[in-house]
């Protein structure tokens, strides 16, 4: 059965339980395929504030706008990060955190998320480790 897009999801980092969900919107009212936005909302379960990553579409900056994977955003680059997966919410947590973001604290924030993009980009790139060499 599959997942229901709708339903915030789980992830326990260090022993903490954060629900997070991926959303597309238009900035503006009946925008179609153009005015795209991705936004990853990340709370920590029990704290009263949230941190909501916000990937507007622009100039070199790609988000789904109907032909493209559902929350996979992407400089003009041929990388991208697929905002579903759980190690990419982790990278991108990990950044805010690194840069000032308590997932403890007493109201939401919102950020650009294209500021995070890089270095999450490489924390992906560093969790994924080397590749595995085949077993005889």
């Amino acid at each position: 059965m599959p997942r229901n897009p709708k339903k915030a999801r789980r992830l326990v980092v260090d022993g903490h339980t954060y629900t997070w969900s991926v959303r597309h919107s238009h900035s503006r009212p009946g925008g179609g395929a153009r005015d795209c936005c991705e936004s990853l909302t990340v709370h920590l379960t029990g704290a009263r504030g949230h941190l909501r990553m916000v990937f507007r579409e622009g100039p070199g900056r790609l988000v789904p706008d109907g032909y493209w994977v559902s929350g996979e955003v992407s400089l003009s680059t041929s990388e991208s990060l697929l905002l579903h997966e759980p190690g990419t919410v982790r990278a991108l947590m990990e950044e805010a955190r690194a840069r000032g973001w308590r997932p403890d604290g007493p109201s939401g924030m919102e950020i650009d998320g294209w500021t995070l993009f890089e270095a999450a980009l490489r924390r992906r790139k560093e969790s994924a480790g080397p590749l595995a060499a085949p077993q005889a």
